[in-house]
């Protein structure tokens, strides 16, 4: 029988750390994503599991201790917050350059600078257009509940497998610091080396013996057109990520006239104003993207020849809404409407808002 507890959003993600078989995590405390760190080191799983649990000296060190572990081809993660996240950038695209997979957790909170503790979206761009330098994409997962906290642990580590590349949890303060009901995922037996070989074939660091030659782990290629080749490979890997990974959910579409855009917090807010919106009778849906790298293009694309125009919400000065933009390609209104620096919008400001667009 599953296991359920009422968790919080930020223990919930080092629990599934532990019941996934991961490795290693390596990390550094920042408000509002601490009791990630706190949690595994309360639960002692080099005790349990074998996995390593490691503060480092800051985030740059965290995130090169993620590459080295990640080279080695086993289930390596990290998290941190929005001001961390921008310490990891080089890091991060040295990983995507040298194709490991691994699991970055995002806590956003209000900027820029070191700005605010509170919930923010603030960091979509940074997240989905790839913060680092180089043409490169993380794959980017938006949470909404505690539940899915813990789903997208095991789901992240699948796709960033699968494909060779980073995935990150980009969630927010409200979903890490809030408490719900959670059904926790079966404990997973950490790989074996003979898995670690099943996975990952033959690239992983494994060591060079008599009978086995040493692999390399680089994002450096000094020859132009050896390093153009290399990015037209990725850029076929993110095309078959966008061909095959998108994941939304939609609410009340059926009969939508009008269709906002959200994730994580704000689509949940979301949900009850389109159910204040409709009984004025406005139908509103709700379009919400779960993964948003890559995005639900084609499926807000559909909706444009639908309905009468659509808004998309966030606590950030808009950016999601560029992508939204670009999905509606001019064919009707794209509105927006968002709180800054850690305010969370509530369900009748929406409705006002909307309002005023129609």
């Amino acid at each position: 029988m599953a296991e359920v507890k009422l968790m919080k959003g930020n223990e919930v993600i080092a629990e599934a750390a532990i019941r996934c078989g991961a490795d290693g995590y390596f990390g550094y405390p920042i408000t509002p994503q601490s009791e990630v760190m706190e949690t595994l080191m309360a639960k002692k799983p080099w005790e349990t599991t074998g996995m390593v649990v490691l503060q480092a000296e800051s985030e740059v060190a965290s995130i090169n201790m993620v590459y080295g572990g990640a080279a080695t081809g086993k289930k390596i993660l990290t998290s941190s917050s929005s001001p961390g996240v921008s310490l990891m950038q080089e890091g991060l695209t040295y990983i995507a350059g040298a194709e490991l997979p691994c699991l970055i957790v995002d806590v956003m909170r209000g900027g820029p600078g070191l700005g605010t503790i509170q919930p923010s979206q603030s960091d979509y761009f940074q997240a989905v257009k790839g913060g680092g330098h180089g043409d490169y994409h993380l794959i980017v997962l938006a949470p909404a509940t505690v539940q899915e906290m813990n789903d997208f642990v095991g789901l992240g580590f699948d796709l960033a497998f699968k494909y060779r590349n980073p995935a990150m949890i980009l969630a927010d303060g409200a979903t890490g610091q809030m408490m719900e009901k959670v059904e926790l995922s079966e404990q997973q037996p950490r790989w074996s080396e003979q898995k670690v070989k099943e996975t990952n074939g033959d690239w992983a660091l494994t060591g060079k013996t008599k009978n086995r030659e040493r692999n390399i782990i680089t994002s450096l290629e000094l020859e132009a057109s050896r390093q153009e080749d290399f990015n037209i490979k990725l850029q076929k890997k993110y095309r078959a990520i966008e061909e095959n990974e998108v994941r939304y959910e939609e609410y009340m579409t059926e009969d939508a006239e009008y269709i906002f855009v959200a994730y994580g917090t704000c689509a949940r807010i979301c949900k009850k104003s389109i159910q204040e919106a409709r009984k004025e009778g406005i139908k509103v849906g709700l379009i919400r993207p779960i993964t948003l790298y890559p995005f639900p293009t084609k499926i807000i694309a559909k909706f444009a020849d639908k309905v009468k125009s659509f808004m998309a919400i966030e606590m950030s000065a808009g950016q999601m809404v560029e992508d939204v933009r670009l999905a509606v390609n001019g064919k009707v209104d794209v509105n927006f409407y968002g709180r800054m620096g850690g305010v969370i919008p509530t369900p009748e400001e929406i409705v006002d808002e909307f309002k005023k667009t129609i």
